[in-house]
């Protein structure tokens, strides 16, 4: 698979479609299992508060994947994204009510790079409050 996106029809600035990604304590388990991450301060509420969280809260690398899915998405290629980094700023806190959190991302073409590469930057957002900070990722379009 290539990148669906053509070098040439992209301009700086342009924005990428954007994404909102539910996160429940039902979807922390499930990561948990895959990642192999079972600090109990992605499940057990108890132990969250009593480390100083204000409740459970979805892990940094969940968090950070759940955002690049609006440039793979984008791009119609994740193979196409070549480099990836962010800083953790404030945790997805995530209420055990049955509706959980929300990510909210969105994105646009920052620079046009060398090589028919873009860099994307991100803004990652839950409860109103910005969860990643620095998100770039550079992409290879076609």
């Amino acid at each position: 698979m290539t990148a669906q996106i053509k070098y040439a029809d992209v301009e700086v600035g342009t924005e990428l479609p954007a994404g909102s990604f539910p996160v429940t304590r039902a979807t922390l388990v499930r990561y948990a299992g895959a990642s192999g991450d079972f600090n109990p301060i992605h499940w057990n509420e108890k132990f969250a508060k009593e480390v100083g969280l204000p409740d459970v809260i979805a892990h940094g690398m969940f968090t950070m994947a759940e955002a690049i899915r609006v440039v793979t998405d984008w791009v119609g290629d994740p193979g196409a994204v070549v480099e990836y980094g962010v800083r953790f700023t404030k945790p997805v806190v995530v209420p055990n009510d049955g509706a959980g959190a929300l990510i909210e991302v969105t994105a646009k073409v920052a620079a046009k790079l060398d090589d028919n590469r873009v860099r994307v930057d991100l803004t990652a957002t839950s409860a109103g409050q910005k969860v990643l900070g620095m998100s770039r990722a550079v992409v290879a379009l076609a």
